[in-house]
């Protein structure tokens, strides 16, 4: 929950603190790749790159012979089924138009439930794929947003979030896994956001949103419908539900409450005691339970990478071998004797694997990357980090082309992500892996208001969006420059969401920084784009306004922080590429912005894909956005542009 609220737009400790160290410009010209000119990579053509399969989610089948999962392998996401042992999966949705996400398997027999939206537009309905193949839409009407919210503890029965009652809140249903009647558990009056529900049916916890980094948890009691304040604290402190135990008596929480980063407890929902039981370096960002209760996963924002930690009756689990990687996913079959998870590496997607507990053996169910594609031509990402103006250490994900040298200068794009407040990551980048392999470093920078580094780290942007947070990405420009592989002269930026509310920044605010800019449905005009934000985020509203500004109280700054009112000062070449059903970041964002610019006699380039909203999840809309970004970036940044 502490970052949930400031990842809308997608998503200070220094480095002693954190006994981590700077990677100084001298040590990454010194290595292997910096010494000399090294053979450039075989280039790769955007349809090789987009050849490679994205794949998500695991449920197994009540036999637990198979498991559910979504893929795209035809261009657009559908619901698939693949024998634990290996084999070709079957198709169970084959749409040509929407996007199909597997949710689960039903748990007694082979019925299936999944989710899809309207081009983008984020109204979800679930979806159940009865025995004979055909659907069933469990939440039917106009203009809500549903989802799954787990099984009951008998399985007889399974949750529903859904705003139909009212588009600003979400209430809790519980349909009957045979019938599919339906009964309101919680109705949500009051604005909170509803979480974890114990097995046993009696309690739920609901999460409230103060500020973007403050928090507390309710226990909700179905039986009497009254609610109970279990986090009670002085001072900036994010509290968040993870899982009830498997025997209903113990709730699971997250909280950063007297330290930076958020650790483990469990609330005894008899006593009300409350003790410490997981902690780390790092956030712990999850924590869940297999269904045998045998099993307890729980994941930790190790610098950019979610480690995951599981535990057998509380003690640590020794992992089987796998392909080098990060390990994604967890989830368990109903008997707990088999394990699905994939993992996922910087030059290798998300691969499905599944590893049976009594034999042993673990078997890899997919093969994502293009075969076409030969991975030892792709280049890892490493952690990198800089100091900014004011001496704060700025963590990045950085990807250097095997090209570059001091005698073989690059050109660079700074990847902004989205949020405010989301982070950067490791794992597999198809965009900027496809720049890296035509000879573009990549700098997916976590400035301030980042998360995964600590509280003071997180609410170091907080109403300062459009200065200090932008002035580290100029730091970062310097930094670049500083390595002596690139080419000082040869920096873009690029973001998505709020990365491309900072791209138009940069552009507006600091128009010599960066020779072009790449906004992806960035928010141009924040006084439009917070009065229009989509009604189901009501439950947050004030506190985004405590982040970015209130429409009415903060006018003058919010005008002073939109590029569009200062688009007369943009300068650089800007290519804006939004989809039209957008929800969050609305279309006449960018109309506006590529208007204004036009006016300045700045090239710009717009695309708009008329059936995608805030992200693209067609193949064909992604293959055409990264051949027209590098097309772009060509033009303005190779040599030759000089």
């Amino acid at each position: 929950m502490k970052s949930a609220y400031k990842k809308m737009f997608g998503a200070s400790l220094m480095a002693a603190a954190l006994g981590l160290s700077l990677t100084p410009p001298a040590a990454l010209a010194a290595t292997p790749a910096a010494k000399a000119a090294a053979k450039a990579p075989k280039r790769y053509t955007i349809e090789q790159f987009m050849a490679t399969v994205s794949v998500g989610g695991a449920s197994f089948s009540a036999d637990e012979k198979r498991i559910l999962f979504s893929s795209n392998v035809t261009g657009i996401f559908n619901v698939y089924s693949v024998a634990v042992g290996g084999g070709e999966p079957v198709a169970l949705t084959k749409s040509t138009t929407e996007s199909h996400y597997a949710v689960g398997y039903f748990p007694d027999d082979d019925r299936v439930l999944f989710t899809r939206d309207q081009g983008g537009n984020e109204q979800n309905h679930l979806y159940v794929r009865e025995l004979d193949g055909s659907e069933k839409d469990l939440t039917p009407g106009d203009k809500l947003k549903a989802s799954f919210a787990g099984w009951s503890g008998d399985l007889s029965a399974f949750y529903v979030s859904s705003n139909e009652r009212d588009p600003r809140f979400f209430d809790i249903y519980r349909y009957d896994a045979k019938t599919y009647a339906r009964t309101l558990v919680y109705k949500n009056d009051t604005g909170m956001s509803a979480g974890a529900i114990s097995r046993d049916g009696r309690w739920m916890a609901l999460g409230k949103t103060n500020t973007t980094s403050d928090s507390d948890v309710y226990l909700y009691d179905t039986q009497t419908q009254t609610s109970k304040h279990i986090t009670a604290h002085q001072g900036v402190a994010s509290y968040g539900a993870a899982t009830f135990d498997p025997a209903s008596k113990r709730l699971l929480l997250t909280t950063n409450d007297g330290s930076e980063f958020s650790r483990l407890i469990a609330y005894d929902l008899a006593s009300g005691q409350v003790s410490d039981l997981e902690k780390a370096d790092w956030d712990i960002v999850y924590s869940d339970y297999s269904r045998d209760g045998r099993f307890r996963v729980t994941g930790v924002n190790v610098d950019a990478s979610i480690q995951p930690r599981i535990r057998e009756n509380e003690k640590d689990m020794v992992l089987p071998k796998l392909p080098e990687g990060e390990l994604r996913g967890v989830s368990f079959s109903k008997s707990g004797g088999k394990m699905a998870f994939y993992v996922n590496g910087d030059r290798s997607p998300n691969n499905l694997f599944v590893h049976d507990f009594a034999s042993k053996k673990t078997t890899q169910l997919s093969r994502s990357m293009s075969k076409e594609i030969d991975p030892n031509d792709l280049v890892e990402a490493r952690i990198v980090r800089f100091k900014s103006f004011d001496g704060m250490v700025v963590p990045s994900v950085y990807y250097l082309p095997k090209e570059a040298s001091p005698t073989h200068k690059v050109p660079a794009v700074l990847l902004v992500h989205g949020g405010p407040g989301g982070q950067t990551m490791r794992g597999y980048n198809a965009l900027a892996q496809y720049l890296a392999n035509h000879g573009y470093a990549v700098l997916g920078i976590n400035n301030r208001g980042s998360s995964g580094y600590g509280k003071s780290f997180y609410t170091a942007d907080d109403g300062k969006h459009g200065r200090e947070p932008l002035w580290d990405c100029i730091e970062a420009k310097t930094y670049l420059a500083s390595t002596g592989v690139i080419d000082h002269e040869r920096i873009g930026i690029m973001g998505g969401s709020y990365g491309g509310y900072m791209t138009l920044a940069a552009l507006a605010f600091r128009p010599e920084a960066f020779k072009v800019g790449v906004d992806i449905f960035g928010v141009s005009n924040w006084l439009r784009t917070l009065e229009s934000i989509p009604p189901y985020w009501e439950s947050f509203r004030k506190a985004l306004y405590q982040e970015i500004g209130d429409p009415v109280k903060d006018k003058d700054f919010l005008i002073a922080t939109s590029p569009l009112f200062h688009a007369k000062e943009i300068r650089k070449p800007l290519m804006v590429i939004q989809g039209a059903n957008d929800p969050r970041v609305i279309k006449p964002e960018s109309d506006e912005i590529v208007e204004a610019v036009k006016k300045n006699g700045v090239p710009v380039q717009y695309l708009v894909f008329p059936d995608e909203g805030h992200g693209f999840a067609k193949k064909k809309n992604q293959i055409e956005a990264n051949r027209q970004i590098k097309e772009f970036l060509d033009k303005y940044l190779l040599p030759t542009s000089k």
